[in-house]
C-alpha cells in the first residue's frame, strides 16, 4: 500500500556548495552540515557550514549538526554559523533546552537519540516535549570515542516506531538507509523525515546514481 505523504530528506554531510546544490537538485529539503565531532564523516570547518547556509535557498533548511553539550557553546556555535536548525547530537551536560530557545527564538531545535534498547524510548518521550524535532540514528555515545552520527549502522525499528508512536513531535529516522531499505524503514516506522549521509555516497563523495535510487525508491512507497 502506497504512502499518502512522502517523508522529507535530509541529506546530511554536506560539504561544499556543490553537494548542496546537488542534494537540492534532486530532492532534498533539508541539508546537515557537520561541525567539530569525536569521530564521524562530513566535518568541516565553521567558516564552510556559513558559506553553504548562507548559499541555498531560504526554504531549505540548514542543520547545523553540533557535539557541543552546554546551552552557551550550542548557542554560540549556531551565531556563527547562521543555520536555520540545530541539530544536538550529543546529551545536553548542562542548562536546558530553554536557555537555547530563549536566546535563539526562530531557530528550530532537534535532539538526536541515538536508539540502543527501551532506555532510549524513555528517554525519546522526556526530550519530545522540550523540542521541535528528534532525530532518531545510531551512534553510541557511550563508546571510548564516541559515535554520535554518520555510522552507516541501522538501528531496531521496532524501537524507532514505539518513540514515534508515543510522542507528539515529528521525527526524522537515520541509520543506516539506503536506496534498498528505505522503502521498509518507512513502511515501518512511518517517519516525519529521512536523514542519511554515507547510504548515498561513494569513496566518500556523494553518488547521484545512488542519489536518484534512493528518491525513486521513495516515490514507489
Amino acid at each position: 500500500m502506497k504512502s499518502t505523504t512522502k517523508p522529507r530528506v535530509k541529506i546530511c554531510c554536506i560539504r561544499s556548495k556543490a553537494e548542496a546544490h546537488t542534494a537540492i537538485q534532486y530532492g532534498a529539503s533539508a541539508l546537515g552540515l557537520v561541525g567539530n565531532m569525536p569521530s564521524g564523516p562530513g566535518i568541516i570547518p565553521d567558516n564552510l557550514i556559513f558559506e553553504i547556509a548562507q548559499f541555498v535557498p531560504t526554504l531549505i533548511d540548514t542543520f547545523l549538526l553540533t557535539s557541543k553539550t552546554n546551552p552557551n557553546e550550542i548557542i554560540k556555535h549556531q551565531q556563527r554559523v547562521k543555520t536555520n536548525t540545530i541539530q544536538i547530537v550529543d546529551k545536553l551536560a548542562s542548562g536546558t533546552y530553554a536557555d537555547i530557545r530563549i536566546a535563539l527564538p526562530n531557530i528550530k531545535l532537534v535532539q538526536v537519540i541515538h536508539v540502543i534498547d527501551e532506555k532510549s524510548v524513555a528517554e525519546a518521550i522526556k526530550i519530545s516535549e522540550e523540542v521541535d524535532y528528534l532525530l532518531l540514528d545510531s551512534g553510541n555515545p557511550n563508546a571510548k570515542i564516541k559515535e554520535l552520527g554518520g555510522t552507516g549502522r541501522g538501528h531496531n525499528w521496532e524501537l524507532s516506531r514505539a518513540i514515534r508512536k508515543a510522542i507528539n513531535i515529528p521525527i526524522f529516522l537515520a541509520g543506516g538507509l539506503n536506496p534498498e531499505n528505505v522503502k521498509q524503514a518507512i513502511e515501518k516506522v512511518q517517519p516525519f523525515g529521512l536523514d542519511l549521509c554515507t547510504g548515498v555516497r561513494t569513496n566518500d563523495k556523494l553518488d547521484v546514481v545512488k542519489l536518484e535510487n534512493f528518491f525513486n525508491s521513495i516515490e514507489e512507497c
